[in-house]
């Protein structure tokens, strides 16, 4: 068990001028508060966070670092309030173990890998001050050390919990062999039997490893020492974990790892870093394409070496890192940031500017003799647009800064958002205006009386919030429209003595909606209480029909449709409710059946259709565009044009056509080049029969592998 002594020592080494009677009396305080308190090993609890702080000891952490390690477990586990430890101990240090307390008291709900990266955010939000995940960290480590006391079960929750969460954090940290210590570990519990295949195959050849490390160290060293290169070799297997990593990516067993030795070579200067590389090229084959060269192109996390795998002298595979002496230090000592990589995850902007300050701050840790020096308000704000909260599941869910228990509710479920009534934060009432804070437990009330408020719109962050909200009311507003509608057109029709009992139900008024382009008599009804449409509209149409004559001058489109040249087939296109009318469609939208369409009048060439987005009728005549619907038809088919990006991959375009093909589309031309970064692009001309035969089939083409982008042109 670790001793009072064994901590003060190691913290004198690397920081002489340490106040240690303030860790001796965190030391006495911790010891008093947790006194008969026993862990499952049984072990006096006072042994853990003894442990922890000697952890942290090898972190070379501060004083302030090393007294909240010591009482890091004394808010959760004994009657210790937070007031006294302020008083007792400072600001800071009653900061940390607060922090501290706060992570340990929640519990994740889920492992999946955006949940894990939310979780991992979470933490570093909640964690104003960076020594809180450093002493969570040493805790994690030791309570992994002795999770074996644990039941089975317990084991497997914590050992992937550890892995998901704790084990990249200290990736993220640049304390990677707190991370690799991690790993082995949780493999240890999660895969005991590849563990023991590992362990079992390792300490098989121990002997054997350990002097082929020695042979090849002394090769090595002798070989660069003939020309005058200083080197340090260094030898070791792979961590089991990494072993484990690479039998899963290449589906190997523990016998067919074969690489599983790596060494590193540090050297004084970039030139000898150079010349080493070729002077071990020279003395085993390299592997190709297993040449790295990250110090003419450093990572963007700082990270300098040259990677190089080569056949060693008895033909197995070697990993050889070379570098120099600062090199290596920005390598081990944290201040590569090496979780990018590792985690297989692309960080925003955003995160990798923090995490460059953060990098910074580790940097500094370095540098500085005193450890007191060391961030002396040590605070960080990682994530200041986001917010992590828990559902009552335990589940994380993330938030844009301001973001309310309304936008919670909509996240959940658009009926949970519409039914909102109120909400409970950690328990408590709060306002539908409370803006969410790192770690709140949100659970909403619901109410079947309730609806959205135009009030949400001014606090709501997230749009899925906002669109929900507005949908909902312009539903509410087109019911009230319709009836406004419904009342003006009735009022309307009394004042020309055409009374009509049942508007919504009337064949002539339905008739009257399908040659306006609506759906339905709601939806002509609800443009009449917009606004949009006038009583007298309707009645000029209703009058034919009801056998009402009306003399009225003729407008232009009335002319220019009386001298058109008629002609047969429509085309599947009703213009106005007249058939027999010249029509054409047109060459720049291409537009098919089930598109909202427009049909623009040109003078002696009949009505051109366009759809409705075309640029060529945005800014037209109104008097020149007509009301046009599509008439179902089989007989006719219309042409689309696609362009569709994709990877330049063989077999990719015949794939493409062969879906067409199968959607019952006929390609008639197509046009197929290649760009410069390796992407290809094809042109297809098609005739389909109507819009929804075009959305499948771009739909279909979108599923084709190596496609990234269908387009219609």
């Amino acid at each position: 068990m670790i001793r009072l002594n064994d901590i003060t020592s190691e913290l004198l080494r690397y920081h002489p001028g340490a106040n240690i009677e303030l860790v001796e009396k965190a030391y006495v305080y911790s010891a008093k508060v947790h006194q008969g308190q026993i862990r499952l090993s049984g072990e006096p609890y006072l042994s853990h966070p003894l442990e922890v702080a000697h952890i942290l000891t090898h972190m070379k952490m501060d004083v302030i670092c090393i007294v909240a390690g010591l009482l890091h477990d004394t808010l959760e586990d004994t009657d210790a309030e937070l007031e006294e430890i302020r008083r007792l101990f400072g600001e800071e240090t009653a900061n940390i173990v607060n922090g501290v307390t706060k992570i340990s008291k929640m519990h994740f709900a889920s492992s999946r890998q955006r949940q894990a990266e939310n979780i991992r955010k979470m933490i570093l939000a909640m964690s104003t001050d960076i020594r809180v995940i450093l002493v969570k960290l040493a805790d994690r480590l030791h309570n992994m050390r002795t999770l074996g006391y644990q039941p089975l079960d317990k084991q497997r929750l914590i050992a992937r919990e550890t892995l998901d969460i704790y084990a990249p954090l200290a990736g993220r940290m640049g304390i990677f062999w707190i991370k690799s210590n991690l790993e082995d570990l949780c493999l240890y519990y999660l895969e005991p039997e590849i563990y023991k295949q590992i362990k079992d195959q390792i300490t098989q050849r121990q002997d054997e490893i350990e002097k082929f490390i020695e042979e090849v160290k002394s090769l090595l060293m002798n070989k660069l020492s003939e020309y005058n290169i200083h080197a340090d070799v260094q030898g070791r297997h792979k961590h089991f974990y990494s072993i484990y990593k690479k039998m899963l990516d290449q589906s190997l067993t523990v016998n067919q790892v074969y690489d599983i030795l790596a060494f590193r070579v540090i050297v004084n200067t970039i030139k000898d870093c150079y010349a080493s590389l070729g002077h071990i090229h020279s003395m085993w084959t390299p592997v190709p394409g297993r040449f790295k060269d990250y110090i003419s192109v450093p990572k963007a996390n700082m990270y300098q070496s040259l990677h190089t795998t080569v056949i060693g002298p008895l033909g197995q595979r070697m990993e050889v890192q070379i570098r120099t002496w600062e090199m290596h230090r920005v390598a081990e000592e944290g201040i590569a940031a090496h979780w990018k990589y590792k985690e297989g995850s692309i960080a925003t902007k955003t995160d990798e500017k923090q995490f460059a300050w953060l990098r910074q701050l580790l940097e500094w840790q370095q540098n500085l003799k005193d450890p007191l020096e060391f961030l002396e308000t040590v605070r960080m704000d990682l994530f200041p647009n986001e917010v992590y909260v828990f559902t009552p599941k335990g589940e994380v869910k993330a938030f844009p800064k301001g973001a309310t228990p309304v936008d919670f509710a909509y996240s959940i479920h658009s009926e949970v958002g519409e039914k909102c009534a109120g909400a409970k934060v950690n328990g408590k009432m709060v306002p539908l205006r409370y803006q969410l804070k790192n770690g709140d437990m949100v659970e909403i009330i619901t109410s079947p009386k309730q609806h959205p408020s135009k009030d949400w719109l001014k606090f709501v962050k997230t749009p899925k919030a906002k669109t929900k909200i507005r949908q909902w009311i312009n539903s509410q507003e087109r019911e009230q429209s319709i009836t406004l509608g419904k009342n003006l057109l009735e009022k309307a029709l009394s004042y020309e003595h055409m009374n009509m009992p049942n508007l919504l139900k009337s064949e002539q008024i339905s008739a009257i909606a399908r040659e306006m382009s609506f759906h339905s008599v709601e939806d002509l009804l609800a443009q009449v209480g917009f606004g949009k449409i006038s009583p007298k509209q309707i009645i000029g149409r209703l009058k034919p029909k009801l056998g009402i004559r009306e003399e009225k001058a003729p407008g232009i489109v009335g002319k220019v449709v009386g001298r058109m040249r008629r002609r047969k087939g429509t085309h599947g296109i009703k213009v106005k409710g007249i058939s027999d009318m010249l029509i054409r469609f047109a060459n720049c939208c291409h537009p098919v059946p089930g598109e909202k369409v427009i049909g623009f009048i040109t003078r002696g060439r009949g009505i051109t259709i366009h759809h409705q987005g075309c640029r060529h009728v945005l800014n037209a005549d109104p008097e020149r565009l007509v009301d046009i619907a599509w008439e179902p038809s089989v007989e006719e088919t219309y042409l689309a044009r696609l362009k569709v990006t994709s990877l330049d991959k063989k077999g990719v375009l015949a794939d493409i056509s062969s879906v067409i093909t199968q959607k019952d589309a006929n390609i008639i031309e197509a046009e197929v080049k290649t760009t410069m970064d390796n992407k290809g692009i094809s042109l297809f001309t098609i005739e389909v029969e109507n819009y929804k035969q075009l959305q499948d089939i771009m739909g279909a083409i979108k599923k084709v592998k190596n496609v990234l982008i269908v387009e219609r042109l």
